[in-house]
C-alpha cells in the first residue's frame, strides 16, 4: 500500500528558481506533477532548468523576475497567469544575505537584505494573494479557489547568528509576516506557512564546508553534518498539497534540530 500526494493540475510559481533551493523545488513540484514557472533574475540559467524539467516530461516556463521592483513583481504574475493559468501554489524563496557585524552595517546593505528576504517576498505574496482572493470571491475565473504560499525562511529567523544579523532580522519579519497572512487569508482557503531550513549544502555555499571555519561550524551541530535541498522534498510537497488544509499559519524547522539544540 502506498500514498501519494499530487499536485498534477496545479500551477505553482516558484521564485530564485535559478539556483539552489529554488531550482530543487522546481524540480520537485514538477514530479509531483504540477506545472511550474520558474521565476528569477537569471532568465538564461531558468530557460536551462525548463529544459531540464522538460526532458522527462515535466511542463515548465519561465519569467524574468527582481522581487526589489513591484512593476517587475505585477508583470511577472501576469504573465505567468496569462501564458500558464492560475497561479495556485506560491514557493516564496528569493534570497540574499551579507556577513558583517551589526556595527558594519550601513543602509545600503541593510536594504539589500531587507529588500528582497522581507519587502520583496511580500509584494509577490500580495500579487499573487489578489489572484488567489478574487478567484475565491467570485470576481475572477478559475476553477481552484483557494490557494498555498509557502515562504521560505530559515532557522536564522528563529535564533541570533553573529555576523549574519539583518539576515535574521529579515527572516524573523518573514515568519511573522506569514503568521498575519494566514490570519487574514485562510478564511478564503488559502494557507500560508513558514519553511525554516538550517544550513543546506548549495552551489553557493558548498566551497565552504571544507574550509576551516566550515568544518568548525559543521561540528557544532546537533548531528554534525549539513542538510541536502532534497532533504526539503517531502515537506515543500505536503504543505503544496490538497492534504495539508488544515495548517496554516505553521513555522516548520527543518534544520536537523539546530534550533531546538
Amino acid at each position: 500500500m502506498s500514498y501519494t500526494l499530487d499536485l498534477s493540475g496545479r500551477v505553482a510559481l516558484i521564485t530564485g528558481a535559478s539556483s539552489g533551493l529554488g531550482t530543487q523545488f522546481a524540480h520537485t513540484l514538477a514530479k509531483a506533477g504540477a506545472a511550474v514557472v520558474l521565476a528569477g533574475r537569471r532568465i538564461e540559467r531558468l530557460k536551462t532548468l525548463r529544459s531540464e524539467i522538460e526532458a522527462y516530461g515535466g511542463d515548465a516556463h519561465a519569467v524574468s523576475l527582481d522581487v526589489t521592483d513591484l512593476d517587475s513583481v505585477k508583470s511577472a504574475v501576469a504573465h505567468a497567469e496569462t501564458e500558464v493559468g492560475p497561479i495556485d501554489i506560491l514557493i516564496n524563496n528569493s534570497g540574499v544575505s551579507t556577513t558583517e557585524r551589526l556595527i558594519d552595517v550601513t543602509e545600503d546593505s541593510y536594504d539589500f537584505v531587507f529588500n528582497t528576504n522581507t519587502r520583496g517576498a511580500f509584494f509577490v505574496a500580495q500579487e499573487v494573494a489578489k489572484r488567489m482572493l478574487a478567484r475565491a470571491k467570485g470576481s475572477a475565473p478559475g476553477t481552484y479557489t483557494g490557494g498555498r504560499i509557502i515562504n521560505i525562511a530559515s532557522a536564522a529567523g528563529l535564533r541570533t547568528m553573529p555576523q549574519i544579523g539583518v539576515y535574521c532580522m529579515s527572516k524573523a519579519a518573514t515568519i511573522h509576516m506569514t503568521k498575519v497572512m494566514a490570519a487574514e487569508w485562510g478564511r478564503f482557503g488559502i494557507t500560508s506557512n513558514a519553511v525554516c531550513p538550517g544550513y543546506i549544502d548549495t552551489e553557493i555555499n558548498h566551497h565552504h564546508w571544507d574550509t576551516e571555519g566550515g568544518k568548525k561550524l559543521v561540528s557544532m551541530l546537533p548531528r554534525k553534518r549539513v542538510g541536502q535541498p532534497k532533504d526539503l522534498d517531502a515537506l515543500v510537497v505536503m504543505l503544496c498539497s490538497a492534504e495539508s488544509d488544515f495548517i496554516n499559519g505553521a513555522v516548520i524547522s527543518a534544520d536537523d534540530g539546530m534550533v531546538a539544540a
